[in-house]
């Protein structure tokens, strides 16, 4: 193997590459062509091509019966699962995100901010029939949902003004795309100590979300998700005792990490 610096460069490029293919592939499930994988990442068709050969034959990246559709393989699960496997939070915060299930009946979701989404870590399924289903390893905007607002929430008016653009991107009708408005809503958040997503990401469905503060900023956030049809203000009010309670066992659990 060659050391010199173009090499090097080659190297990096490469990596860079693969990585950006994996994310591309984890964001769209299902196979794809040839064809529309170069035209969202631009590469040039015979490298790709190589690249592609390559992952499938690693187990990165899956062909369908013809071998000429792409998807991503089972190898990113096993990673995938190493991690959620392997940290910490999620280990410490399951007891609680158990009981938070018991005493709301409802969908309980862990997760983490990652640049301005958040990725679902841990969920737990609603007792009623009439549920939403939230895949872990999910990723959503973090304007959109009552997780991703509440760790907004922890970092300053400015830092927001410079993770996010001016304009948001419309989950559903009810989703703020103006900045400055989110801003304001966010202010709202670090006062009453929760954030609620009202039908922002899924029509239908209300969300409320709470930050868990064993760091500053907050990295992870919990949340209850409902069923409009079902939020009578006595079962709201339970919900948000319960995430308050949560907060303070997560606090508890997490102190040392």
């Amino acid at each position: 193997m060659s050391t010199g610096g173009d090499s090097g460069g080659a190297q990096v490029k490469s990596a860079v590459r693969t990585v950006e293919l994996l994310e591309y592939f984890a964001d769209r499930p299902g196979m794809h062509t040839l064809a529309s994988v170069q035209q969202a990442v631009g590469y040039p068709k015979s490298s790709l091509y190589m690249l592609l050969r390559t992952l499938v034959e690693l187990g990165w990246v899956e062909t369908d019966a013809t071998g000429t559709r792409y998807g991503i393989g089972v190898r990113a699960l096993l990673v995938g699962a190493a991690y959620l496997d392997g940290d910490e939070v999620v280990a410490a915060a399951r007891p609680t995100l158990d009981r938070l299930s018991d005493d709301t009946t409802e969908t309980i979701h862990l997760a983490r901010l990652d640049g301005t989404s958040v990725v679902y870590l841990a969920t737990r399924q609603s007792q009623h029939h009439l549920r939403p289903f939230t895949r872990v390893g999910r990723r959503l905007p973090a304007h959109s949902t009552a997780l991703g607002k509440a760790l907004l929430a922890t970092h300053t008016d400015e830092q927001v003004r410079r993770m996010l653009p001016e304009r948001l991107t419309a989950v559903t009708e009810h989703t703020v795309t103006d900045r400055e408005r989110l801003i304001e809503e966010l202010a709202l958040v670090r006062e009453q100590g929760y954030a609620v997503d009202r039908e922002e990401n899924t029509l239908g469905l209300r969300c409320f979300g709470i930050a868990i503060p064993y760091r500053t900023p907050a990295r992870d956030a919990v949340s209850c998700s409902v069923p409009v049809a079902r939020l009578a203000p006595g079962h709201e009010q339970l919900i948000k005792d319960a995430l308050f309670d949560a907060r303070d066992r997560l606090t508890l659990a997490t102190r040392r990490l």
